[in-house]
């Protein structure tokens, strides 16, 4: 059982970086994508639309590695993150219930993922509590 309630995920189609918080620390984790984690554009006459689809492996190993957090903010840029709400509404809807919000974000730095989940949290946590009474 992690002491942290709340995590921050920023993904793209190669990797997803986990921080989760309280207080005082923010360690992050990561969780790659295969070794096939280059993300293919369309070619010229080939059949069919030359993206790679849904990386499952790499889906399935995101929902265990959040499977203790009470509240999470996705983020990231382009579809991962879409693709990656689709694919827990379709196939762990206990973490479904859980996602917070789904945030475009582009290649932030590690403090900038911080603030973004403190400042976001914060004011959801207010939000339940008023909710609450």
């Amino acid at each position: 059982m992690n002491t942290h309630f709340h995590a921050v995920v920023w993904l793209d189609h190669r990797e997803a970086k986990i921080f989760t918080f309280n207080a005082d620390d923010a360690p992050p984790q990561i969780v790659a994508a295969g070794a096939t984690g280059h993300h293919l554009q369309h070619k010229a006459n080939i059949t069919g639309s030359g993206h790679k689809g849904v990386d499952k492996v790499y889906f399935d190993r995101l929902v265990a590695a959040l499977e203790g957090y009470g509240a999470i903010l996705l983020a990231g840029p382009g579809n991962a993150k879409l693709e990656f709400k689709n694919f827990i509404d379709e196939h762990a809807s206990s973490l479904a219930k859980r996602i917070s919000a789904v945030e475009t974000l582009d290649h932030p730095g590690d403090a900038e993922m911080l603030t973004l989940g403190r400042r976001f949290f914060r004011v959801e946590d207010r939000l339940r509590a008023e909710a609450a009474r």
